[in-house]
């Protein structure tokens, strides 16, 4: 699985439970989906990741004046 794609399925999990499917039951059993900030930290993580392939790593140095 790309990056892009365990990206899209992060937010997917996001928004169901920000639209109250963080906890449902199906057939008798009681589903739990992930833990919120796991999934927004999950999500901080893969979106640089992202970026450091897409645009490259970047770093600035400043040189002190002696």
């Amino acid at each position: 699985m790309t990056t892009e794609e365990q990206l899209a399925s992060v937010r997917a999990a996001i928004a169901a439970i920000e639209s109250g499917a963080q906890e449902y039951q199906v057939n008798g059993k009681r589903v739990r989906r992930g833990d919120l900030k796991t999934l927004y930290d999950r999500e901080m993580n893969l979106t640089r990741q992202l970026d450091g392939e897409t645009y490259g790593n970047r770093m600035a140095v400043a040189w002190a004046d002696r």
